[in-house]
C-alpha cells in the first residue's frame, strides 16, 4: 500500500503543478475584452434593478424641432427653466454648453446674469482636471461664470475591454467628489466615505465603480417644448436632467452593456442611471485578481484531474457539469448580489487544459496499450507453449500406461497361479493406471478446449441408455464402498447429442458422487423430460459442499477444502469440464448442496 500511496502523492504533486503552470500562463494574458463581453451578458440575462422615482429627464429632440420649426434657443431653455426652478427641485443638470443653444447676445446676456450662481443648477463638463484648475472657467463670456458640476463619462476605448463601452462611473477625482457622487448624496449619505464602500477601485487618481445600468428607456422623460404646459409638481424634489435626444453627433450617446449600438443611450439617461446606481447602492463588484487566480487554478486541477483520471465519458460529463455549473453559479451571484466573478479565464482554463493533456493521456493510454498488447501476445505464446506441452506430455504418457494396462490384464488372464499379495499389486497398478488415465484425459480435454474447442458430433441416443451405461461402468466402484445405486428413469424419447461427451459428464457427476459419499449410503439417479429439457440429477448423501464454495465449483482447478485434505485425489477439472460440454449442448448444470448432507447435481439437456 506505502509505494502506491507514493505515486499517487506524486501523481497529485504533478497535477498541482501543470494547474499552477497553466493558471500563471493564462493570468498573464490580457482578457479583458472576453471578461467584459461575458459581463455584459450577465446584465442583459439578468432582472434590472427598479428605478428610483427621483428622476425626470428634459429632452430635445426631434419633436421640438417640428413643434418650433426652429432650433431652440437660449431664451427658450431660461423659460424652461424657470419654470422647474419654481417646483423646488432638488437638481437641474444641463448636459450640453450654453453655446449649443442660438440666441441674440442681449438673450445669453440675461441668461447668464439670471443663473449666475444659482443653486441646484450645473452645467456637466465631460473632464476631469486637477484640484488647482477647478476654480477656471469653463464657458466662454458671457457664460463664464455659470455654475459648473464635473460628470465625465468614461468609455473603455483604451483600458479595460477596449470596446468603447460606457461601464464605470468616476465617484471622485484627487479626493474632488464628481457632481454624481454629490447629487446621489443627498439620498445616500454613507457615499461621503469611498474607503468603506466595498467595489470602489482607484485608477489614475479617480475612484471609480461599475454602473447598474437599466435598458434604454427607464426613465421618466419629457419633451422639451412641452415643459411650460405640465404642471409644476412634476418637478418637485426631483433630479431634472436636461439634454439632446436629437442624433446630432455621436458625443451625445453612449454604449451600455445592454447594447453596443452607437446611439443607445443619451447623456441623460446616463446620469440618471449612474447617480441611481449611488442612490440604491446597487453597483457590481468585481473581484480581485487573486480570486481570479485561485478559481483559475482550482478549475485547471479539475480540468487536469478529469482528463488524466476519469474515463473519457466520464471526462466529458465532469468539464460539460463544471462549466455549466460555474457558469450558472456566476450568473447567479451577478443576479443575486450583483458580484462580478471571473469568468474568461476558468472557462478558457477548462478548454486550454482539456486541449492540452488531451493528446498526453491519448499517449500513455497508448502507450499502456500497445504494453497490454505486448503481454497478451507474450501470454498467448505462453499459454500455447503450456497447451502444446500439456498436449505432448499427456500424448506420451498414454502410450506407457496403455502398455502397463496391457501387460497387468495379460497377468491376469495368464492362468499361472499368482499369490495374493502378487494380485493386490495387480490390482493397484491397475487402479492407479486407471486413474492417471482419466487425469491425463482431462488435461487433454481441457488444452483442446483452451486452443481450439471441442466439437459436437451429436447423433440421436437413448439418454437413459447413457445413463444404464455409465451405472454399469462404475458399478465395480461402488461395490467396493458397498453404495448402491438407485435409478428410476422416466421413458425417454431419443434426442440429439454427442454421445462420448454426455457419457463423460455423467461418468464424472457418478464418480464424483460414489468417491465423497460415505459407505453403506445409497446414489439416486433420476432423469424426466420437463419443459424441453432433459433432466438429469445424480443425487448423493456425502459431506455436501460449503455454501461459501458452492459458486466455485466449477472452477477450474477448484477443489473443495475438504476435498484438499482428504485421500480422495482429483484433478479439479472434472466439474468444469463437464459443464463445459453441457453448455456446449446448449444446456445447463448446477448444483445444489446442504452441508453435511449431499448434494445434488442437475443435467439439463435441450431435448430438440
Amino acid at each position: 500500500m506505502l509505494p502506491n500511496r507514493k505515486v499517487s502523492f506524486r501523481f497529485w504533486i504533478l497535477k498541482i503543478i501543470f494547474a499552477v503552470t497553466a493558471s500563471v500562463l493564462l493570468n498573464y494574458f490580457e482578457l479583458e475584452s472576453t471578461e467584459s463581453w461575458l459581463y455584459d451578458l450577465r446584465v442583459r440575462l439578468t432582472p434590472t434593478t427598479e428605478t428610483s422615482n427621483i428622476f425626470e429627464l428634459v429632452l430635445i429632440n426631434e419633436d421640438s424641432f417640428k413643434e418650433k420649426q426652429k432650433f431652440p434657443s437660449i431664451s427658450d431653455l431660461q423659460k424652461n427653466l424657470e419654470k422647474i426652478l419654481l417646483a423646488e427641485p432638488r437638481a437641474i443638470m444641463i448636459t450640453f454648453s450654453p453655446q449649443d443653444l442660438e440666441g441674440l447676445d442681449s438673450e445669453k446676456l440675461q441668461f447668464a446674469r439670471r443663473f449666475e450662481g444659482e443653486k441646484n443648477l450645473y452645467f456637466t463638463r465631460d473632464e476631469l482636471r486637477p484640484e488647482n484648475e477647478f476654480q477656471t472657467s469653463f464657458f466662454p463670456a458671457p457664460f463664464e461664470n455659470l455654475p459648473v458640476g464635473f460628470a465625465p463619462k468614461t468609455h473603455d476605448r483604451k483600458s479595460f475591454a477596449k470596446d468603447g463601452v460606457t461601464r464605470r462611473l468616476i465617484l471622485s477625482y484627487q479626493g474632488q467628489a464628481m457632481l454624481t457622487k454629490q447629487l446621489a448624496m443627498l439620498w445616500n449619505p454613507e457615499l461621503v466615505n469611498e474607503s468603506k464602500l466595498n467595489g470602489v477601485f482607484d485608477f489614475f487618481g479617480a475612484n471609480q465603480t461599475y454602473v447598474d445600468f437599466r435598458p434604454s428607456g427607464s426613465y421618466s422623460k419629457n419633451n422639451f417644448h412641452e415643459v411650460v404646459n405640465l404642471p409644476i409638481e412634476k418637478w418637485t424634489n426631483k433630479i431634472v436632467i436636461l439634454g439632446f435626444d436629437a442624433q446630432r453627433k455621436f458625443d451625445d450617446y453612449i454604449m451600455t452593456p445592454h447594447s453596443r449600438q452607437a446611439t443607445y443611450m443619451h447623456l441623460p439617461e446616463m446620469q440618471a442611471n449612474m447617480i441611481d446606481t449611488l442612490v440604491q447602492g446597487t453597483w457590481p463588484v468585481r473581484f480581485s485578481e487573486t480570486l481570479n487566480f485561485l478559481l483559475t487554478f482550482l478549475i485547471s486541477l479539475i480540468t487536469i484531474h478529469g482528463v488524466l483520471v476519469l474515463r473519457p465519458s466520464q471526462g466529458l460529463i465532469l468539464l460539460g457539469g463544471l462549466v455549466l455549473g460555474y457558469t450558472l453559479w456566476t450568473w447567479g451571484l451577478f443576479a443575486a448580489f450583483r458580484w462580478w466573478w471571473p469568468l474568461a479565464h476558468p472557462l478558457i482554463a477548462v478548454f486550454l487544459c482539456y486541449y492540452f493533456f488531451i493528446p498526453y493521456r491519448l499517449i500513455m493510454e497508448n502507450r499502456k496499450s500497445w504494453e497490454y498488447y505486448q503481454k497478451n501476445q507474450l501470454l498467448k505464446q505462453v499459454e500455447e507453449l503450456k497447451t502444446n506441452f500439456i498436449s505432448m506430455m499427456s500424448h506420451d504418457l498414454k502410450t506407457p500406461i496403455a502398455r502397463i494396462q496391457g501387460m497387468t490384464d495379460v497377468i491376469q488372464k495368464d492362468a499361472s497361479p499368482i499369490s495374493h499379495q502378487q494380485r493386490e499389486a495387480l490390482d493397484t497398478i491397475k487402479n492407479s493406471s486407471d486413474e492417471l488415465l482419466k487425469f491425463i484425459n482431462s488435461i487433454l480435454n481441457y488444452a483442446k478446449m483452451q486452443s481450439d474447442g471441442v466439437e459436437l458430433h451429436k447423433t440421436a441416443k437413448d439418454i437413459n441408455q447413457i445413463i444404464e451405461d455409465v451405472l454399469t461402468k462404475h458399478e465395480f466402484l461402488a461395490r467396493v464402498k458397498k453404495i448402491k445405486f438407485h435409478a428410476e428413469l422416466e421413458p425417454l424419447f431419443p434426442i440429439h447429442v454427442d454421445p462420448d461427451l454426455v457419457r463423460q459428464i455423467l461418468s464424472n457427476l457418478i464418480e464424483n458422487a460414489i468417491k465423497y459419499s460415505p459407505e453403506e449410503t445409497q446414489i439416486k439417479i433420476n432423469s424426466q423430460e420437463k419443459d424441453g429439457f432433459v433432466c438429469i440429477q445424480v443425487q448423493d448423501h456425502g459431506g455436501g459442499i460449503p455454501e461459501d464454495e458452492l459458486p466455485h465449483v466449477f472452477s477450474q482447478f477448484f477443489r473443495s477444502k475438504n476435498a484438499k485434505i482428504s485421500p480422495i485425489k482429483g484433478s479439479g477439472l472434472g466439474l468444469h469440464l463437464a459443464k463445459y460440454f453441457t453448455e456446449l449442448h446448449g444446456g445447463e448444470l448446477f448444483v445444489e448442496s446442504t452441508y453435511g448432507k449431499g448434494s445434488t447435481f442437475t443435467v439439463k439437456l435441450p431435448s430438440q
